[in-house]
């Protein structure tokens, strides 16, 4: 196979298995709460994470960063996984995953917004276009098409959808000053983060757990949403001479969930989210584009 097509082999591979991420948060929150699944899948995806490592010959790695380096481990470890996949986790619990998904999907929006004052970014018309497009899909998905209240969807649910981008954009953002290997980065990560997890689960919640189907979900968001779908994306950008072209087939991602959603977790679809995914993906789409045509000094300022 050509260096390309393997590319976008991995890259809609990728985009398949991200797909089905959100129909099994759901189906697994049936049976373990919020704290539990992210427990359960955080040692699962350390441990995926570890043997890729070992299989790479890179585990030492692990043990070579500098106290820097591992400092910026501890907070990044907090953010993600502690921080976010409990937010994102009880975001899901609350919402319909046909509502919970396309909110989240807002992340890449926020992260250019946030670039702006923390990555001295500049401000343009079209990214101000962009959020309003995109917003307004929001807005349609939250409220279902109807705008006098919430169309029957937890607003606290909204809330921390909607705020789960913020704090997926932040750990984006400090994450590419850090110059590890990713797959080590994410490791150490993950391996600062993890006890935090487990003293919330044991205060919060229990550790044990009563359905052993809540433990092959866990282990399947373990290894698919925190694991084997980020290598495989990582192998995917390195082998494409263009980016940009891989990177559009995220855009594939929400749509193709929303059958797994219907076929899988049971939802009957609304009529306001179909429309409202479209304006969400427009509005990214809108963004990317332009940011891909400023030129290096101008996405400087």
């Amino acid at each position: 196979m050509r260096r390309e097509t393997k590319a976008y082999a991995a890259g809609l591979t990728t985009v398949l298995l991200w797909s089905t991420v959100a129909s099994a948060f759901k189906l697994t929150l049936r049976y373990l709460d919020y704290a539990q699944l992210l427990l359960y899948a955080a040692i699962t995806s350390l441990s995926i994470l570890g043997l890729i490592l070992v299989a790479r010959g890179r585990f030492g790695d692990v043990f070579r960063a500098s106290r820097h380096e591992y400092a910026r481990s501890l907070v990044l470890g907090i953010l993600n996984p502690f921080v976010y996949y409990l937010v994102l986790f009880k975001a899901y619990e609350l919402l319909p995953a046909q509502v919970a998904q396309p909110l989240n999907y807002t992340w890449a929006l926020t992260l250019a917004f946030l670039s702006i004052p923390l990555l001295k970014q500049r401000l343009a018309a079209t990214d101000i276009l962009a959020g309003f497009i995109c917003y307004a899909g929001v807005v349609v998905i939250s409220t279902g098409g109807r705008f006098s209240g919430m169309g029957g969807v937890s607003p606290a649910g909204v809330a921390l959808a909607l705020g789960s981008t913020l704090i997926w954009a932040l750990y984006w953002i400090y994450n590419t000053r850090d110059g590890r290997d990713p797959v080590v980065a994410l490791f150490t990560n993950f391996a600062f983060g993890l006890p935090f997890v487990l003293i919330y689960c044991a205060v919060f919640s229990s550790l044990r757990v009563e359905h052993a189907a809540g433990l092959l979900g866990a282990a399947y968001v373990g290894a698919v949403e925190m694991g084997f779908a980020f290598v495989l994306w990582l192998v995917a950008l390195r082998l494409t001479d263009s980016v940009a072209r891989v990177g559009n087939l995220i855009f594939l991602s929400p749509f193709i969930s929303l059958v797994f959603i219907r076929v899988f977790v049971g939802e009957e679809i609304r009529r306001s989210t179909i429309p409202g995914l479209v304006l969400i993906v427009v509005g990214l789409i809108t963004q990317q584009s332009a940011a891909r045509r400023r030129t290096p000094t101008e996405q400087a300022r």
